[in-house]
């Protein structure tokens, strides 16, 4: 199988390259390491790529911007692909204030080049896009919650495994980033209902894994284990420190997109998190870590939380689980943060 993979030097894209060329695939990566120009030298996945390429056999890097509308059709013009594994993307809640243009032209202007590049040029192929569950916005909020000692949880027995797919996605507070995202999630429906292509939507919860390049504004798990093996300052915004996130490890990720590829479906949209079994608060993660390092986090409180944030938010996985009955979690939150703290440099 011949496959492309875009945002190939982030964690999931990363993720799919290694684990799809260890299977005998041939895949094509695009990436223009634009982390960096978002987050700083703490972004930069330089690292990664060279990784890649001393690891990998059949992996072949294009520094392409998926801005470059193009540049992105003529690769699909020069190349045949059977899954197109769609990455790359602004990835951060709280930068996309700053650079609206940019993360717009990026998540959803590039998702539409990709998509209609696959469209021009190799309709049957199978298109994934890596979505968030960002969609929603603030709208998981309105679920009733209690106050435990250490988190927030759902307070009603029909809320237990968490958000499913038919919470709303507008009249809510996205963020920026949520906003772009919800145009490129909706457009990659259109294009597998209208146009009747192979397009499979992944609204993912908290994604991670020990080759996240975690910085403050995004990969907050990775970022936690640097900042505790490294003595510095945790700063925890809003909620007492007590909103959850699912956690999902990459490889459990990249599994499920192959299911899906197995399989496809037509414009079909699916929640994708650690689910109940992985979930945590921030207070939970940071003992589970101090656990593991045999000393303790420096924290400070800020009373103001980010805007459109989770308070509690747990993938209810139930929907692809249906669709998909082989595809399970393999990576338990125990096992990720161990992975984590004993692979990450600080």
């Amino acid at each position: 199988m011949k496959v492309l993979v875009t945002g190939s030097s982030g964690l999931i894209g990363s993720e799919a390259v290694r684990l799809l060329e260890r299977a005998g695939h041939v895949v094509s990566g695009v990436d223009n390491n634009m982390r960096r120009e978002f987050f700083g030298p703490a972004g930069d996945t330089t690292w990664v790529l060279e990784r890649l390429r001393k690891t990998t056999r059949n992996f072949t890097h294009h520094t392409l911007d998926i801005r470059d509308r193009e540049g992105v059709l003529d690769l699909f013009k020069q190349h045949k692909f059977d899954l197109i594994i769609h990455c790359a993307a602004q990835p951060s809640h709280d930068k996309a204030k700053d650079i609206p243009f940019t993360d717009f032209d990026v998540n959803a202007g590039g998702t539409l080049n990709l998509l209609e590049s696959t469209r021009q040029t190799q309709a049957e192929s199978v298109f994934i896009f890596m979505s968030t569950n960002k969609v929603y916005g603030d709208a998981p909020n309105e679920f009733p919650l209690k106050e435990l000692p250490t988190r927030w949880d759902y307070e009603r027995e029909e809320d237990y495994w968490g958000v499913s797919e038919s919470c709303r996605i507008d009249q809510t507070l996205h963020s920026l980033f949520g906003a772009s995202k919800t145009a490129a999630d909706v457009m990659a429906q259109e294009y597998g209902r209208y146009f009747g292509m192979n397009v499979g939507i992944f609204r993912g919860g908290c994604l991670t894994g020990e080759h996240h390049s975690g910085v403050q504004l995004h990969g907050f798990l990775s970022y936690l284990v640097k900042v505790a093996k490294s003595g510095g300052k945790y700063s925890l915004l809003g909620y007492k420190g007590k909103q959850v996130r699912d956690q999902i490890h990459s490889e459990d990720v990249i599994s499920a997109f192959l299911a899906f590829a197995n399989n496809p479906r037509q414009g079909e949209v699916y929640n994708l998190g650690g689910g109940r079994g992985n979930s945590a608060s921030i207070l939970e993660c940071i003992s589970k870590i101090e656990s593991q390092l045999g000393k303790k986090i420096q924290t400070e409180y800020v009373e103001e939380n980010r805007k459109g944030d989770h308070i509690c938010y747990m993938s209810d996985l139930r929907k692809f689980q249906s669709h998909f009955p082989q595809w399970n979690l393999k990576w338990s939150l125990d096992r990720i943060i161990d992975r984590m703290v004993h692979q990450v440099d600080s």
